[in-house]
């Protein structure tokens, strides 16, 4: 990992409300606003936006947790910022609070908990995963 990551640290991501971002199963939309599954891929986005720059060539980052409280609806349209602040880093261990507002409301809050790995010991973990289930 490069140095230079810091406590405090931002990154915001800009979302547009869209009908495939809807709260949905198989298909069948259950209300017209913006998803909590599209809320945790919005999360997941805007933390990798912090580790990017500090990833070198031989790693990868990986999501470990997400813990989302999805406190309003945002219909289509509605233009989301999904802010990710860097609130921890111990080695290799970064955890980003996360906030999504559109305006002035606070569409939903949480955190996201991700690791930097060397490529070569993710490859051998998903190997591991996959040889287990076999």
């Amino acid at each position: 990992m490069k140095p230079g990551m810091k406590i405090g640290q931002q990154a915001t991501i800009d979302v547009i409300v869209t009908p495939e971002m809807y709260a949905q199963f198989e298909g069948n939309v259950v209300h017209p606003a913006y998803s909590t599954v599209s809320m945790v891929y919005h999360m997941e986005w805007a933390a990798r936006q912090i580790i990017l720059p500090f990833i070198e060539e031989h790693e990868e980052g990986i999501g470990a947790s997400v813990n989302v409280m999805h406190l309003s609806p945002a219909p289509s349209g509605e233009h989301l910022l999904v802010t990710a602040t860097l609130t921890e880093l111990v080695k290799n261990k970064i955890v980003c609070d996360l906030v999504v507002k559109h305006g002035e409301t606070v569409a939903g809050k949480g955190s996201v908990t991700q690791f930097i790995l060397p490529k070569e010991d993710l490859n051998r973990k998903i190997q591991q995963a996959r040889s287990e289930s076999v």
